[in-house]
This record gives structure tokens, sequence and C-alpha cells, in this order.
């Protein structure tokens, strides 16, 4: 009669209650990680450590010698094994071993790769037959049972999310950040260990306009190429051989989901704040606000604006031109609409509130000058070049509108001369 065995009550526990949840597991379930550290558990329980030499054995080192097949073809378990003997973000037997299991998960071939074990007696050899589960027929038949349940199961994981599971099944909030060229994004950067954190946002930079990457947050991978165990001087390195190209990052967050630290960054930020004796972990962007009169739509941050109206002012922009053509609008008394404003890296658009249906969109190189009336604190004003490629030169138009206050007016207008500023193409 088989021994009874804790571990294989809990997964069975962990098994079931991840299937309660129904749906695709994500990386969001609260069940996810404490399976993972079971499944690690079963995997280490048992395993012989060889008597001379100084490598650890891990569950990893008979998973990279397991047999490809007699056909030769690739299949999805030597696929996934491939997969995970060469992600740059691993670099221990622990996180190939976890970076496999998250791939076999989703791939659904953990079933396949015990069966594989089992029938393959000098791999087997790496596990003793009493103390183990693996290595015991009676233990590991109600083991494989389990995982062909698992096999049933959808799994929808972020496997680029993977730069720390050498040392944590926990996983970090994984964003990406996409900006356009820029002549300076604005970051102060400190290499910890291998790791690229952001020490600093500087002041009406490309980077506090996106509103994105906060101080504390580490650089992962610019432009799809890996940041894991950087040199110092890496990332500055791919920026400059990248500059003039659409930039996208993607980013790990320094707070994890409950708002706290994410635990594992612990150790580097101790040694961060050693080197940096002022820096400060970042809560939110500084350019962001807060109240009624801005929305929050797809991530981004638009504005609540009244739109008064337009008026050609000829073949000059400059912001001379203001002073005559706001009060030319405020004239005619026409109806005011109702817009949502939203400042992006490369452009302004505008949108009708009610639908959100897109009236106007202004690349900055197209925009001449933008300001603030001076007889009203809350009402601004930025010309547009209407036929720019003409070639009898441009003519220009005054668009004219109201904010809710004084500061949200200036607001915009700064935003608006820091897209002039870090557009490549900027007039």
């Amino acid at each position: 009669m088989a021994r009874k065995e804790s571990l294989l009550s809990a997964f069975k526990g962990g098994v079931l209650r991840l299937r309660e949840d129904g749906g695709p597991c994500s990386d969001t379930s609260p069940h996810l990680a404490s399976l993972c550290q079971l499944l690690e558990c079963i995997l280490r329980k048992g395993l012989r450590q060889p008597a001379w030499g100084f490598r650890r054995r891990d569950y990893w080192h008979w998973l990279e010698q397991l047999p490809t097949g007699d056909s030769g073809r690739p299949t999805p378990l030597s696929i996934s094994i491939q997969k995970a003997g060469s992600c740059e973000k691993a670099r221990t037997a622990q996180g190939r071993g976890r970076y496999f299991l998250r791939l076999a998960l989703q791939g659904k071939v953990l079933a396949a790769a015990v069966q594989q074990l089992a029938q393959t007696p000098r791999l087997l050899e790496f596990y003793d037959p009493v103390s183990s589960i693996l290595g015991n027929e009676d233990l590991l038949e109600p083991f494989l049972s389990l995982l062909l349940v698992v096999t049933e199961m959808d799994f929808s994981l972020d496997l680029q999310n993977c730069s720390f599971l050498d040392e944590s099944w926990l996983l970090p909030v994984c964003i990406t950040y996409e900006t356009v060229p820029c002549r300076a994004l604005g970051m102060v950067l400190r290499y910890v260990d291998g790791r690229v954190f952001v020490t600093e946002v500087l002041p009406e930079s490309q980077v506090e306009v996106d509103e994105v990457v906060l101080a504390g947050d580490i650089l992962d991978e610019i432009n799809g190429c890996s940041l894991r165990n950087a040199y110092s001087g890496q990332a500055g390195a791919m920026l400059q051989k990248l500059k003039g190209q659409p930039l996208s990052f993607r980013l790990l967050r320094w707070q994890w989901h409950d708002g706290g630290v994410y635990e594992p960054l612990l150790p580097y930020l101790k040694v961060l704040k050693e080197k940096e004796p002022r820096f400060q972990l970042q809560r939110s962007p500084r350019c962001r606000g807060e109240g009624e009169s801005q929305r929050l739509q797809g991530g981004r941050l638009l504005y609540n604006l009244r739109y008064l109206g337009r008026t050609s002012i000829g073949e000059y922009g400059g912001k001379e031109v203001l002073d005559r053509a706001i009060p030319a609008v405020l004239e005619r008394h026409s109806a005011a609409r109702e817009v949502l404003f939203d400042v992006k890296e490369a452009e302004v658009l505008i949108q009708e509130k009610t639908s959100s249906k897109l009236l106007c969109r202004y690349p900055y190189p197209t925009i001449s000058c933008v300001g603030r009336y001076v007889d009203s604190s809350n009402l601004f004003a930025f010309c547009v070049a209407t036929s720019p490629e003409s070639p009898d030169g441009s003519t220009f138009d005054c668009l004219v509108f109201a904010s809710s206050s004084e500061q949200e007016c200036e607001e915009i207008i700064r935003r608006m001369a820091a897209g002039f500023k870090h557009t490549e193409w900027f007039v």
C-alpha cells in the first residue's frame, strides 16, 4: 500500500481551487503562485545530490536532458525545454526550471515531461525511490493523474515576465511603455547587480510628459532586447544606437498589486539607497492631476474642455497673433462645444465628449504656437498650419478653448510646449 503523501494532498487541493476560479488562469490568479510552489516541492522531493562536485542538482538538470524523441522533429515538450534553456532572463537552474514550468502549464506539456522521465531510467535515478514522489511508482501514478487534470485547464500567462524567477515565484507588475523619437528621454539610471533602475524622472522631460515611468522602476527590455544582467552603461549604449527610432520599453514596477513594494526588490532598494541616499520611490507621475475636469481613457489623461471656435489669422502664426485672434473668436458668441483634449507624445487629439468621436488631430510640426489669453486665466489657444505642404506657403488658423481652471490651463500649455521640445522633427 502506498504511503500517504501530504504534498500530493496539498497539490490536489491547489488544483481544485484553481479549477474553481473558472476561465483561463492568469498571473493575477490568487492560487497560481502557491500551486507552482507545491509543484516545485514535489519535483525536488527526494532529489539525489551528487557525492562530488560543487553544482547542486535541481529538477531542471534532468529536464534539459530529456530525450527529444525518435523522429528528431521538435515536439511541444522539446520546444518548451529549448526556450527555457535559452532564456536570457533566467540565469540559474532554479530560474530556468521555473520558466519551464510556466511554459509547460501554458503549453499543456507538464504531464508529458514527467511521463518521459518515467521512461528514461538514467534520469529516473536522479530520485531516491523511498523518499521521492517521482521515483516511487505508487506515488508517481496519482501525481500523473493530477497533472493530466492540469493539462485540461487553460492558462494565459505573461511568459515574458520572467526576470525575477531566479529569486521568487512572486512576479512583478510588468507594463510596456512606448514613446516617440526624441533627443533626451529624461531618465537617470543606476545599475544594481545586473538590473537597471530608474532613480529619477527629470522635470519637463519626455518621460515625465508621458506619465508612465516612475523612479524605482526597472528597465527590463528596450525594443525587445533584454537588460537582465546588464553591464554598467548598457542601456545608454542601446538607446544611442536606437536614436531617432520609436522606442518600446518593458518596465517592471517597484510597486506590487497591493500597493506595497514588490518584495524581491527590497535587497536591491537597500543597496540603491546606500549608493544614492537621496533616492526616493515615486508613487505617481508629477504631471497627473485629479478632479472632474480630467478623464482617464485607455490609461491616458484627457482634459474636459469647451471648444469656443476658430478663426483664420493669415500667413503668420506667431504667438503675437493670439492677442487679436482670441477676441475675434469670442466676439462671434458661437455655441461652445464640449470636447476631450488629449496631449499625446507627438500630436494633440480633440474628441467629441459625448461620443469620443475624433474631431481632429494636430501633429506638433503643424502647430506654430500655444498660449493663454491675458484677460482670462482659463482661456488658451494654439495656431495650426492649414496647408503645411502648399508651395505658396502655409496659412494659419487659431483654435480657442476654455478650461476649468487657471492651473489646468497652464498644465496643458506646459505639456504642449514639452511636446514641441521633445519631438525629433519639431517646428
